[in-house]
């Protein structure tokens, strides 16, 4: 029998990321990821799986990054037994960053539940809890790259360096056929842009049978700087941000994104580029991801390795405690924090933004993708209220977006990955990527003579031993809208809120507000 393909996540979307195989009589998976965005997707880290948990020979693990290992604790919860297979520093960096997911979820629903249960709506469980995080660490193998590894089923499959995040891999995989030869697939993983603060260029084998690639940037193309233009870009935010008088926040990636910008922080103050202001960085996460990248200093390029003081200069704090945190909302100027989510999704950045987003002279800078339906996407995007915790707060802080420190390949980067790998003999299947940036990468390979597959939510495709990948039919949680939705009905629901309280608020006197809400409720009615 043909071994066959699911694509169960980040297929239509960025996030969730969860390739299912079928073949020689075993189910394996390639990541489990967290779903982000608006909140129809997010639904779908609630939902029961498209597959059963039990049947799972295997997880092979390309980075830890939540979107790709953050739904690994539920799975375990519901039954998988092993092994989660990754590299070494992955391991490590998801023993801190799973239950760090535990306890955000958590917290968030122990919050949203005292709101549900003073509106008088049911309580909801978290997906998953820290104790379960805790527990599927044990499941964990630990492989080197380079060195092939079997897995049930007659599988096999090794890493190879993708120049994403510490650890971050990309898959290859020998897949046994019913007529007794093997398919050869590669799985792409997340892709590094090259020239990374600490890493090697991404590297991958050529002459396989089928590709699966990630196509985040597809549509668009940066000219990304070299270390020190890249410094002299953030030096120029921030003299700004100091300029203007109040506090630089930044959401950041806990991990990694958080520590390339204390290493070029770091830099530009000890060469007297910035001043020396503090530096807070409040995520517990973020600590202990700091103290990872420390203990791997031997895993890191030797040219990129910076002295003994790596990642602990004179003017970086690491608050410890709650009430660290929340003494930074006293200080309204002359400070640079630095907070998880990336994107403002969880976290204590959203306390952050809370107490600043109001405030003309504070400065919110972005250094990294903004997922559609994200509170940090409608920032971007120019929103001028939002709602935070339940909280409406008018955007009038400088919302400002520094794009040099993309973890990800741009469309030239892809091409060029795709182009390393040929000959691609039967196809090449696009995730990982919004319509408009898969469609525009499809575009550009379709050049390269081999079928180009966008694959859709949940869809399957076996894997003939000669020619195209064959759908099969599958039963999808999401209509293809809804799976590519940029916002949903709750982004325009919040949206609407907000314009109708303003319009209020700007009507001349009662009676207009009078017949304002008048024609809202015919609205309704009709």
């Amino acid at each position: 029998m043909d071994p066959t393909l699911i694509f169960h996540g980040a297929a239509g979307t960025v996030t969730g990321s969860c390739l299912r195989i079928t073949t020689g009589g075993a189910e394996l998976l390639i990541d489990c990821g967290l779903f982000q965005g608006p909140k129809t997707i997010k639904a779908l880290n609630w939902r029961p799986f498209p597959f059963e948990p039990r049947r799972i020979a295997a997880v092979v693990l390309t980075h830890a990054h939540i979107d790709h290992s953050g739904l690994i604790p539920r799975l375990a919860r519901e039954g998988f037994a092993g092994p989660v297979v990754a590299t070494e520093a992955t391991a490590d960096l998801a023993a801190v960053m799973l239950p760090d997911s535990g306890y955000i979820q958590e917290t968030e629903v122990e919050r949203l539940n005292r709101r549900n249960a003073a509106r008088g709506r049911p309580t909801v469980e978290p997906i998953y809890t820290r104790a379960d995080a805790e527990a599927c660490l044990a499941l964990f193998r630990r492989e080197p790259y380079r060195r092939w590894v079997d897995l049930p089923g007659g599988v096999r499959a090794r890493f190879w360096n993708a120049g994403h995040l510490l650890g971050s891999a990309s898959v290859e995989l020998r897949l046994p056929r019913g007529d007794g030869g093997a398919a050869s697939l590669l799985v792409s993983g997340d892709i590094g842009p090259g020239a990374k603060a600490f890493h090697d260029d991404p590297e991958s084998p050529k002459g396989l049978d089928w590709l699966v690639v990630e196509s985040t940037y597809g549509d668009r193309e940066r000219d990304d700087p070299d270390a020190e233009g890249r410094r002299a870009l953030l030096a120029a935010e921030v003299r700004a941000a100091l300029d203007a008088g109040g506090n630089l926040v930044m959401p950041a990636f806990a991990v990694e994104r958080t520590q390339e910008l204390l290493h070029d922080l770091d830099v530009l103050m000890e060469t007297g580029a910035l001043p020396a202001v503090p530096v807070v960085i409040d995520s517990p996460l973020a600590t202990e991801a700091t103290a990872t990248f420390r203990a791997h200093l031997k895993d890191l390029p030797e040219h990129t390795v910076p002295p003994e003081s790596f990642l602990a200069g004179p003017n970086i704090r690491f608050t410890r405690s709650v009430e660290e945190s929340k003494r930074l909302n006293k200080v309204t100027g002359g400070i640079i924090i630095v907070s998880a989510s990336g994107m403002a999704e969880a976290g204590r950045i959203r306390h952050h933004l809370l107490n600043t987003l109001w405030r003309p002279q504070a400065t919110i800078l972005f250094t990294g993708y903004q997922a559609p339906g994200t509170l940090g996407r409608l920032l971007v995007d120019g929103a001028k209220a939002v709602t935070i915790l339940g909280q409406e707060v008018a955007v009038r802080a400088r919302i400002r977006m520094l794009d040099c420190y993309s973890g990800h390949a741009d469309r030239r980067d892809l091409i060029a990955w795709v182009e390393a790998r040929r000959p691609v003999r039967q196809g090449i299947f696009l995730v990982h990527g919004e319509d408009e940036a898969r469609d525009s990468l499809a575009s550009a390979l379709a050049g390269f003579g081999t079928p180009v597959v966008l694959p859709e939510l949940d869809s399957a495709y076996a894997l003939p031993a000669q020619g195209p990948a064959r759908p099969r039919g599958a039963a999808p949680r999401l209509a293809p809208e809804a799976a590519h939705a940029r916002v949903d009905w709750h982004n325009e629901r919040a949206a609407l809120v907000l314009e109708l309280r303003r319009r209020l608020e700007e009507a001349g006197d009662d009676a207009a507000r009078a017949r304002l809400l008048e024609r809202v409720r015919a609205a309704l009615e009709s």
